[in-house]
């Protein structure tokens, strides 16, 4: 049997787009955890850092403190205008040598750097912010989201543990530190720090969202469908909650409900090609060929590049036993993707099942150099039964 795509169970959102209902500091955590995991298919870390700073900036910047010497580059930073910010800041900082004011301001400038992708910069900011007033829990907050975003997390949580020892109370400072130790996989660590965010805040719902994507990743499959719910009674447009619980219900084998979150997904945005890709899955499961594969052309009209779709695609159209626009599906997810071992291995099977032994045997050892290593499924699977006598089968498989 060809091998297609299932939705992945974390993080299955694609890449962060103006259109999508994500609040500003999910944005750390999705470039940190995205990026770990070889999930960008697009968009740079300078274009998710701007977006992270200007769909709703209020959440990073310190409460909405009203100082005269701070206000315009507060307001600047608020309106996304990042270089106006830094201007303004570093007129204040020439103005004013020491004080409350001039920490604000190295701060603010600081996540002005932090947004442009200047993260040198930024440290240096947070640095001199810190020491005008070493008691500046926001600082060391944000000193070690720019940490994390250099991919040095254990340093972010040390600078997070001196922002929640300063103000115990910090629900920000106990979200970020669980975004990094969800980025080091430690996701014990990272759900309880959701945990106290709740306790402090029980109406933030990223804290649900994430701590639900961390109980999928320990395979507390129920669990994360209650944060995920929870999540979508607090902002029923959250896509990505949908976009999950529906892949959670699938691990779960509850294809239906899947199917309803991911038709939902479909209905709020009707552009998310991923949506498509994953009910087409379901259909596919269920044996709807036509369904599916009208799903995987959708998603691939919507991204043309989309190499998981052309490989289910070509799924579907061998189950319905048309192999040549099989193999044009396969041929293009390889062209796509030229190191994926499963778009091999379907070529091998779409050819055995042709009964040509050569071009079956030529894919399948492209697939295991590729790393396809499911033996089990490989001496099992019906779908290679006509080469299984042939000589280069049991060379291949020999001692597996």
């Amino acid at each position: 049997m060809s091998n297609f795509t299932s939705p992945r169970g974390l993080i299955s959102h694609k890449p962060i787009n103006l259109d999508d209902t994500v609040q500003v500091y999910e944005l750390l955590l999705f470039y940190v955890i995205i990026k770990k995991r070889n999930f960008v298919r697009g968009g740079t870390m300078k274009q998710v850092l701007i977006l992270f700073f200007t769909a709703f900036l209020t959440v990073f910047l310190v409460t909405a403190e009203s100082y005269a010497e701070t206000d315009q580059c507060y307001a600047a930073l608020q309106q996304g205008k990042l270089d106006d910010a830094i201007k303004i800041c570093t007129q204040q900082i020439a103005q004013v040598v020491k004080g409350p004011g001039v920490a604000r301001s190295y701060l603010y400038r600081g996540l002005a750097y932090q947004a442009k992708g200047q993260l040198d910069l930024a440290i240096t900011d947070f640095d001199q912010a810190i020491k005008l007033n070493p008691k500046y829990a926001e600082a060391y907050n944000n000193r070690g989201n720019t940490y994390v975003l250099q991919g040095k997390p254990d340093q972010g949580i040390a600078e997070f543990n001196r922002a929640i020892k300063l103000s115990p109370k910090y629900d920000r400072a106990y979200f970020n530190r669980g975004v990094a130790y969800q980025a080091k996989d430690e996701f014990s660590k990272a759900i309880a720090d959701y945990n106290k965010v709740i306790e402090l805040n029980p109406n933030l719902y990223q804290a649900y969202f994430y701590r639900g994507i961390a109980n999928v990743a320990q395979a507390n499959f129920e669990e994360g469908i209650k944060d995920f719910t929870k999540t979508l009674e607090l902002n029923p447009g959250h896509i990505s909650a949908y976009q999950n619980r529906g892949d959670a219900y699938l691990l779960i084998g509850q294809s239906d409900k899947a199917m309803s979150d991911f038709s939902k997904i479909i209905e709020l945005n009707p552009k998310y090609e991923e949506a498509y890709n994953n009910r087409g899955v379901v259909l596919l499961s269920k044996n709807q060929y036509d369904l599916a594969i009208a799903d995987f052309s959708k998603a691939i009209e919507l991204n043309p590049k989309y190499e998981s779709a052309y490989k289910n695609r070509g799924a579907a159209y061998q189950s319905k036993n048309q192999f040549k626009q099989a193999i044009t599906d396969y041929k293009k997810a390889i062209e796509l993707n030229p190191s994926d071992g499963a778009a091999y291995y379907n070529m091998a099977c779409v050819y055995s099942v042709q009964k040509d032994i050569n071009e079956s045997c030529t894919w399948l050892e492209k697939a295991i150099s590729n790393g396809y290593n499911k033996w089990e499924q490989l001496k099992k699977d019906p779908d290679l039964s006509n080469i299984r006598e042939s000589a280069c089968y049991k060379k291949l498989t020999q001692d597996k």
